[in-house]
């Protein structure tokens, strides 16, 4: 079974063919980050027209790279939702009016489903169930993952995610959108116990989240400071947010594993990138007796590869794919309410 698969739910866009019994056979994608810069963060309406522009191209890049035709593919996944409404129209669009063109069916796919997948995607992949961290810049979130399309929620973030808490201490420190990355790169040069952040809800007894809080500290922390902000505060404050997140969503992980009695745990997202969380995670694993799994790097920010499988992974568990042409999107959609859209089974408590 042969899956192409769509994404277009903000600023990336990205197509993928995945074979059932090959795995991945191609991938391409667009960043619009350097379009949206200019702007100091994303614009939809720019995002949408960029979608338009990049999508075939895309596609035939994909296709010269698998050897494989149109007439090959056996279904097409696209993003759904969550997202941009605009960006998702696009992706839902092309991936409709393809199918129809090709007589094939197609699967409708929750964004946050490929990135919980997505490390399924490595040559050493997880095994269900296992609990999963997502955290990224509009989600962060805890689930324990029984199988495709069983999913608990265990925690989640109750105001600012973790990649969105990165990229707006980035501009309260002066760096260019995108920040979080290059806040990352910064802490790298600053010096531990310099500043002292909070830790939100480390010790709450619950597995939710808070960063609003973080990204208040780090306001104050600056204002105290005089113009022009050194180079050498940003860095020690860029370390310690760092040092603060990641205690926060390390810790979180941990108590998860404890809580359910799992010994797995997929870290999936955006910040799943970042090198001192899996610095942190690797060594607790080591302490503890767990394992920890990540999708490659080219794999942890939005992409089709990730939206190609989990439509692949949906249609072998019994899902069925729709006809084509009648269509819609969600740009709010809670990852909760797939098991009971796709009619698959509820997760263990």
């Amino acid at each position: 079974m042969l899956i192409l698969g769509l994404e277009s739910s903000c600023d990336e866009t990205g197509l993928a063919l995945y074979d059932s019994r090959d795995g991945l056979l191609a991938h391409a994608l667009h960043s619009q980050v350097a379009m949206h810069a200019e702007y100091g963060g994303v614009v939809p309406e720019l995002a949408s027209r960029d979608h338009i522009r990049r999508i075939v191209p895309l596609l035939r890049e994909v296709l010269a790279r698998s050897n494989r035709s149109l007439n090959d593919v056996d279904a097409i996944a696209y993003t759904r939702g969550p997202g941009l409404a605009g960006a998702l129209l696009v992706g839902c669009a092309f991936a409709e009016a393809l199918a129809v063109a090709l007589d094939k069916p197609t699967v409708p796919t929750h964004h946050l489903e490929g990135h919980l997948l997505s490390p399924l995607l490595s040559a050493t992949p997880p095994a269900f169930p296992f609990v999963a961290l997502l955290v990224s810049g509009g989600h962060t979130q805890l689930m324990r993952v029984s199988g495709v399309g069983q999913y608990q929620l265990l925690g989640e973030t109750l105001d600012d995610a973790a990649g969105e808490a990165f990229d707006k201490s980035a501009k309260l420190l002066g760096l260019p959108y995108p920040g979080g990355a290059l806040l990352s790169q910064l802490a790298e040069r600053g010096r531990a116990g310099i500043h002292d952040l909070p830790r939100p809800m480390l010790h709450s007894g619950d597995l939710d989240f808070s960063f609003s809080g973080l990204k208040t500290a780090v306001l104050t922390l600056v204002r105290a400071q005089p113009e022009p902000l050194s180079e050498t505060f940003k860095a020690d404050a860029a370390r310690a947010f760092q040092e603060a997140i990641v205690d926060v969503l390390a810790a979180k992980a941990q108590k998860a594993l404890q809580a359910t009695g799992l010994r797995q745990l997929v870290v999936a997202g955006g910040v799943g990138a970042n090198r001192q969380l899996r610095a942190r995670l690797d060594e607790a694993a080591r302490g503890q007796g767990f394992r920890v799994f990540y999708p490659e790097l080219e794999f942890c920010t939005d992409n089709g590869a990730m939206i190609a499988l989990a439509g692949c992974l949906r249609l072998q568990a019994g899902d069925s794919a729709k006809t084509a042409g009648s269509f819609s999107v969600q740009p709010r959609w809670p990852l909760a309410e797939l098991a009971a859209q796709a009619k698959l089974p509820p997760s263990a408590a």
